[in-house]
Formats: C-alpha cells, sequence, structure tokens
C-alpha cells in the first residue's frame, strides 16, 4: 500500500509528530504502508531527516494562489508516478482543491481537521476572494472525499461536516496517536533533575505549559491559539500567591517573546517562570511538574493534555478543549478562559495539591485509541478496508 500525505512541512506540530510516530511503529512492527510526504509549504521541517530514514520520500511543492499552475503540473505528476491507493490530506479546506485539482486520484482520499475551526474562519474570512476560495474548498471535499477525519469529533461538528452535504462521506474522531511507555518513567529522578537544571530548590512546585508562544499576546488577536499571554498573566498571579511556585513555558518561541518576558521581568520573576523554547524531553518536565495548564482559545484536541495523562500529571484546561481529550476524569479540571487569570492562578493552586495517578493511568491511556498501536491500527483500517470504528 502507498499513502501520500499533504502536509505544510513537518515541523514540530501534533499532526506531523503524530505521522512520524506511525513511520516509526510500523518499522518496528514491519507492517505498515509505504508512506510519503508532500510538503505545500515548500521548505524543510525538523522531521525531514528522521522521516527519509525511516523510508519516506519527501516531495516539496509550494501551493498558492501565485503558484497554481506550477503546483498543478508537479502534483499531477507526483500522483502519477507516485500509483498511490491513499491520498490522506491534514489541510483542511484547502484539501478540496487539492482533490480538485489532482489526477488520477487515489481510490481512498481523507480530509483530516486538525485545528481549531475559528482559525480556519480566520484565513478565508477576509474579502470575498478568500470567502470564495474557502467555499470552493469545501464544496470540493463534499464531492472527492471518500472519508472525513478529525483530532476530535467536536472538531469535524466544527468545521461544519455535519450539514446535508456531507452525509453521504463516513465520519469520525482520528486522534493522533503516541507512545505512553514514554511517559511512565522514574517520577522521583525526573522531579530532581528537572529542579536541578533550572537551579530550582528542590521544594519548588512547577506548573508546566507545553505549547508554542502565539505570535501576539493579544487574547483577542486572531493568531492568538495556546493563550500564551494569558497562560503568562496566569503565572505571575501564581507566583505572587505561592512562594514555591515555579513555572515553565516549553514550545516554540516567537516575536511575542520578548514582551512575554518584559512582563515576568517587570514583576520581578524571571528567575520564577521561564520561557525555554522547543524541548525534546516533554516526558521529562511532565513527569517532574506538579500540574500542566492548557488555557487554550481553542483547541482540535490537546494532545499535550493526553500526554500529561499518560505521566500522571494534573491538568488544568480550558472548557475550550474537546472533553474527548480526558481518559481520567479524576486528573483533568476545566475552567473557562473568562474566569480571568486570578481566578485560574487559584485553580492552579489549587489543583497542584491533588495527588499524581499511578502507573494506573499510563495503563489506561495505553488502552486507549491514544496509544500510537490502536490509532496505527485505526488507520491501517481505513486505509485497506474504508472502515471507520
Amino acid at each position: 500500500m502507498k499513502v501520500l500525505q499533504i502536509i505544510d512541512n513537518l515541523g514540530m506540530g501534533g499532526a506531523e509528530t503524530w505521522l512520524i510516530s506511525l513511520l516509526r511503529h510500523w518499522r518496528e512492527q514491519g507492517d505498515g504502508p509505504q508512506v510519503d510526504f508532500l510538503a505545500t509549504g515548500g521548505r524543510p521541517g525538523v522531521f525531514d531527516d528522521e522521516a527519509r530514514a525511516l523510508g519516506a520520500q519527501i516531495i516539496y511543492l509550494r501551493y498558492g494562489q501565485a503558484r497554481l499552475p506550477a503546483f498543478v503540473k508537479g502534483f499531477r505528476r507526483v500522483l502519477r508516478e507516485g500509483g498511490y491507493d491513499v491520498l490522506h490530506d491534514h489541510e483542511d479546506y484547502a484539501s478540496g482543491w487539492h482533490f480538485a485539482l489532482g489526477s488520477p486520484l487515489p481510490p481512498v482520499r481523507v480530509t483530516h481537521v486538525h485545528n481549531p475551526a475559528y482559525q480556519v474562519a480566520e484565513n478565508y474570512g477576509h474579502g470575498l476572494r478568500q470567502r470564495l476560495t474557502g467555499r470552493f474548498g469545501k464544496a470540493m471535499i463534499a464531492r472527492y472525499a471518500t472519508h472525513i477525519t478529525g483530532t476530535s469529533r467536536q472538531a469535524i461538528t466544527e468545521h461544519g461536516f455535519d450539514a446535508p452535504a456531507f452525509d453521504h462521506i463516513p465520519k469520525m474522531a482520528l486522534h493522533c496517536g503516541f507512545d505512553p511507555a514514554a511517559f511512565a518513567g522514574d517520577r522521583t529522578a525526573a522531579r530532581v533533575d528537572v529542579r536541578a537544571e533550572f537551579k530550582w530548590p528542590q521544594t519548588a512546585r512547577i506548573a508546566l505549559f507545553a505549547g508554542r508562544i502565539d505570535v501576539s499576546p493579544d487574547p483577542g488577536h486572531p493568531r492568538n491559539h495556546k493563550n500564551s499571554g494569558f497562560a503568562v498573566s496566569i503565572a505571575i498571579a501564581g507566583c505572587r500567591r505561592d512562594p514555591d511556585l515555579r513555572v515553565l513555558f516549553a514550545g516554540r518561541l516567537s516575536v511575542a517573546t520578548p514582551i512575554l518576558e518584559g512582563r515576568i521581568e517587570a514583576a520581578g520573576l524571571s528567575d520564577r517562570i521561564r520561557l525555554i523554547g522547543v524541548r525534546r524531553d516533554i516526558a521529562r518536565l511532565m513527569l517532574g511538574a506538579d500540574v500542566l495548564f492548557f488555557p487554550s482559545r481553542s483547541e482540535g484536541l490537546g494532545m499535550v493534555a493526553v500526554e500529561a495523562q499518560a505521566a500522571g500529571l494534573p491538568v488544568l484546561a480550558s472548557t475550550a478543549v474537546p472533553r474527548e481529550c480526558v481518559i481520567i476524569s479524576d486528573l483533568v479540571t476545566f475552567l473557562d478562559v473568562g474566569a480571568g487569570a486570578e481566578a485560574w492562578a487559584d485553580e492552579l493552586l489549587h489543583v497542584m495539591t491533588l495527588p499524581r495517578a499511578d502507573l494506573a493511568a499510563n495503563r489506561q491511556v495505553s488502552a486507549s485509541p491514544f496509544a500510537i498501536d490502536n490509532s496505527a491500527e485505526a488507520l491501517l483500517r481505513l486505509y485497506s478496508t474504508g472502515v471507520l470504528t
């Protein structure tokens, strides 16, 4: 079986991390399809070398209105020469355009939505041309897609795919999977190690924020997704209440980083609140922390909340995060971002006092659809039989 995954690039995102995890899993099991990537952003990503080492071909083909003729020519050549059985597109309404422009189309064509619906609406909401672009793409999904999947069932609904025009297309949540065993390490050693790394006392209690820093610290900005500016306000309020509190922000930095660091410095908390950029040791940080806080404006699902549960780590999440992320209800607390930073700080400090789950929590996650072996099995079933279960 040959599968072409259409992505922007293999960056450090939830979908991309999942796809690489699938390649690793199938290589270990020896039962996976041949997977290639069409990177429509036209640029390399952090996982490119590993993807190639795992047997994937990466084709860089820039997509955009100004480059449409070249894209169509290149895309059709890729489909013709590749002989793919499956086209799995992760680019929301643009997938409809890809299907309409491609020839010959494989028998299985999957539109997979990952991002919050408001971001897609923002992308296609400025000007008549953009609105028509989005509407046409969505109409072409109705015409050409054989399946519609989402990181959550809620995301499918919010993207408008429950409308009558899509009734003939099978739909289901297809959660991004990961290896829960990576989050079942030695908590005691991790606690000591993380505090030592940042030169914090061993009595410190650590709150972890895992997600990219938004390009704007303004909560109302259309590209404010992870709500990192609001999260910094929570961290400042919490540190003022509890002298033992320390806060780590792990995720890609942005142009807004100096602004947020300025707020932290003005509060006199630069030694207690750290923006540490992209990390490859999120499992270690989760094992060493006391709570994950996740005040996102919206989420397709929120995989970090699931990973935290695999580590037995309590989670404080925004009510905008789909409830489908909950596997162990005792570990996850929801709070509306409208409650404000002070209320979030109060709840954060309370959640940190809750007991961590034992290793049974990791076993529960391992038995869930989020475990990479279960996720991979569901995907292969879709590819080979067209059945979504």
